[in-house]
């Protein structure tokens, strides 16, 4: 029996309160960021539908984690 690969959860945005509102825009410009990449992906690599799921859900994670890491030092509060 070959073991399933777990699916990793999604990781969310976690904007300073300065930029805060800008949150809702960034989910959707990661969204078709995202959707663009592994839609091209699965059809040139001819991915499964589950390694597509993968595959977008790891580039979610790593495109949210350097939104994260790249707006964290803008804040107030980390001066």
């Amino acid at each position: 029996m070959v073991p399933r690969t777990q699916i990793p959860a999604l990781r969310s945005l976690d904007l300073p309160p300065e930029f805060e509102d800008l949150t809702g825009h960034i989910n959707g410009d990661v969204k078709v960021i995202v959707s663009i990449l592994a839609e091209r992906a699965a059809e040139r690599l001819m991915l499964s539908k589950r390694q597509t799921q993968l595959l977008q859900r790891s580039i979610w994670n790593r495109l949210v984690d350097a939104v994260n890491a790249e707006v964290k030092p803008l804040s107030a509060g980390h001066r």
